[in-house]
C-alpha cells in the first residue's frame, strides 16, 4: 500500500512543550487547508492522561509531524510519539530547526528545515508536500473584516508557486462582506488588502 492509497485527513503534531506556539500556527495553517490537526500537550482534559491523549490523537492520524527544535530536540514527549508513530509504521514528516538535530528513530529521513523566522516557510514546504501526497481541496478562510468563514477551492498549486515568485500572496474576495483578501501563498493566512 503506497501513501496514495491512503487519504490524509488528519495530522498529529508531535512538539515540545517549549514550542507550544510553532505548533499552535502549524495547526491553524493545517485546518486552512482542510486538514484536521491535534497535538496531546494543547488539548488539555482533566479526565484523559496526556499518555492517553497523545496514543489516541497518534492512533486516529495518518501522518506525524515532528516539530523538532534545539531545545525540543531532547523532549521525552517528542521522542516517545516519534517511537509510537515508528512502531504503527506511519508517515512522518519532520521540520527540523536550524542547530538542532533529528531524533534517532528519525534520523534517516529528510526534514524540512527552518530558522525561528522562517517558520512560516518551512509550514508551506509542508502544505505543499502534503498537496503531493493527499489531494485537499478546499480552504477555509476568515475574513479579517468582517470574521465570517468561508470555504473556497484551493489555489491550484502552479498558481501558488506563481505567488510565491512574484508578490508572495494571492487574492480572494469575501463572500459575506465583498471586501478583498490577501492570502498569504505559503500558509493562506488572510489579510485586508
Amino acid at each position: 500500500m503506497g501513501y496514495y492509497d491512503l487519504m490524509i485527513s488528519k495530522v498529529y503534531i508531535s512538539h515540545s512543550p517549549q514550542d507550544e506556539d510553532l505548533a499552535l500556527q502549524l495547526s491553524r495553517a493545517l485546518w486552512r487547508v482542510g486538514l484536521e490537526s491535534c497535538a496531546a500537550l494543547y488539548q488539555l482534559s482533566p479526565t484523559i492522561s496526556l499518555a492517553e491523549r497523545a496514543s489516541f490523537g497518534i492512533r486516529s492520524s495518518e501522518c506525524l509531524v515532528a516539530l523538532v527544535t534545539e531545545e525540543g530536540a531532547a523532549s521525552p514527549e517528542l521522542c516517545q510519539e516519534i517511537g509510537l508513530a515508528r512502531g504503527l509504521d506511519m508517515l512522518i514528516m519532520p521540520l527540523l530547526a536550524e542547530g538542532a538535530r533529528l531524533p534517532f528513530l528519525i534520523e534517516h529521513l529528510h526534514p524540512i528545515m527552518f530558522k525561528e523566522e522562517g517558520f512560516t516557510d518551512a509550514v508551506g514546504q509542508l502544505i505543499r508536500t502534503l498537496r503531493e501526497l493527499s489531494r485537499l481541496e478546499w480552504l477555509k478562510i476568515v475574513c479579517p473584516k468582517c470574521g465570517e468563514e468561508m470555504t473556497q477551492y484551493l489555489t491550484p498549486q502552479e498558481e501558488v508557486d506563481e505567488a510565491l515568485a512574484g508578490a508572495g500572496w494571492l487574492e480572494t474576495i469575501c463572500s459575506y462582506c465583498q471586501n478583498r483578501i490577501r492570502l498569504d501563498a505559503r500558509t493562506f493566512d488572510a489579510a485586508l488588502m
